[in-house]
């Protein structure tokens, strides 16, 4: 059995979002290197404002 580890031995990032500190899961090991936000609530609040309108659909009336 391989000798723990302690949690501030482990990889660490910020959210993108909240600028939160997040360390690493073991749920994220295949894919640390695209994790952004540190919850789905981060995520979704970070959508930039000109990809909202193209998200659901709005378009822009021309004069």
């Amino acid at each position: 059995m391989p000798p723990m580890r302690k949690k501030s031995d482990l990889p660490t990032k910020t959210c993108a979002a909240c600028g939160r500190p997040m360390v690493w899961r073991k749920k994220w090991a295949r894919v640390w290197d695209e994790v952004r936000y540190c919850s789905e609530r981060c995520r979704r609040m970070k959508l930039p404002e000109r990809a909202e309108g193209k998200a659901t659909g709005r378009r822009s009336k021309a004069p």
